[in-house]
């Protein structure tokens, strides 16, 4: 048995029957060619967006493949390939440090490359989809192939690398195309106001602005144990906001431009009384609804029994479905 405590931010005492770490494809296409990975198993990052609710019965995988290499370079951009086992920030923080434009809203999310590519990650404004050029993978039959992002199907929070039948493919590299000229996305949340604060934007003062902002909201899951947002924020018909701005003429929304609109799910939950909330040793965070905390000695089925009290008082309140953006195991 190995222990997961480590490898889950949400710090869930469960147990997976094995665990195995790969450091290059040729490592990864070694261990399948032997038989070594076998069924059932489960790939993971850094944990950042995974609820246990027991043992698992299985192998887990984790990338150790590391790596930021330019592919090729021009006036106005550059294309970068990039290890799936990089922490996130830290490339986030690379592109920042070499002056590229484009991943700053995303700073401090938790997690992995590989990951970000699986989830299409996204904050104030900007999902990965935004930069990515291409994703590179190993199949469970050692088969390489490479997924340009038109074929990824990428939605909100949401890509083919999460379809069921494509469990058995391993995310191996990112390839992310970064503009070098001067760009910055900031009409969303309160990036221009804290702004204001500063002469004019740079990528190290955006990145600053977005850590604040995010450590201001999110707990540390080193203190205590959190997946960040749990919930996603749904996407509802302008005909259904009509409907609900009749009785809640402050809620909030996003337009997405397409006859759709996208509400702040920690909006509905805190109208619901949750924020701060508990549930035994699990608990709804005091300053952001969208987040579940392990206050200590929760288990999973803790978290769940959270989750769904929230989700059936938002459905009873406002006739909307939210759905939890951690992938519950």
């Amino acid at each position: 048995m190995y222990s997961l405590l480590a490898h889950n931010t949400f710090g869930i005492d469960v147990n997976a029957n094995s665990f195995l770490e790969y450091t290059s494809v040729e490592e990864l296409k070694e261990f399948i060619a032997n038989g070594i990975i076998t069924y059932p198993f489960l790939h993971i990052g850094s944990g950042s967006n995974l609820l246990f609710t027991g043992n698992y019965e299985g192998l887990i995988l984790h990338s150790q493949i590391h790596g930021i290499n330019i592919i090729e370079e021009t006036e106005h951009d550059i294309l970068v390939r990039v290890g799936a086992g990089e922490i996130w920030d830290d490339f986030v923080m690379w592109c920042i440090e070499h002056g590229y434009y484009g991943a700053e809203n995303l700073s401090l999310i938790p997690g992995e490359v590989g990951a970000s590519a699986v989830q299409n990650i996204g904050a104030y404004g900007v999902e990965v989809k935004d930069l990515i050029d291409s994703v590179e993978t190993v199949s469970i039959q050692g088969e390489k192939h490479i997924y340009p992002v038109a074929e990824c199907g990428y939605t909100y929070r949401n890509s083919i690398f999460k379809l069921p039948e494509n469990k058995s493919l391993f995310v191996t590299h990112v390839c992310f195309r970064l503009s070098k000229i001067e760009s910055y996305t900031l009409d969303y949340g309160t990036i221009r106001q804290k702004l204001e604060q500063h002469s004019q934007p740079s990528l190290k003062v955006l990145r600053d602005i977005i850590v604040d902002i995010r450590k201001s909201k999110l707990p540390d899951p080193k203190v205590i144990g959190n997946a960040g947002s749990f919930f996603m924020n749904p996407i509802v018909t302008k005909a259904k906001l009509t409907t609900l701005l009749q009785t809640y003429p402050q809620m909030p929304y996003y337009d997405l431009g397409n006859g759709n609109v996208k509400i702040p799910a920690g909006w509905m939950i805190e109208q619901c009384g949750w924020k701060g909330r508990a549930l035994g040793p699990a608990a709804v965070h005091d300053k952001q609804a969208l987040v579940l905390v392990n206050r200590g000695g929760a288990t999973g089925r803790d978290i769940v029994a959270l989750s769904d009290a929230i989700r059936a008082s938002v459905r009873t309140t406002f006739g909307i479905e939210i759905y939890p953006e951690v992938n519950i195991i």
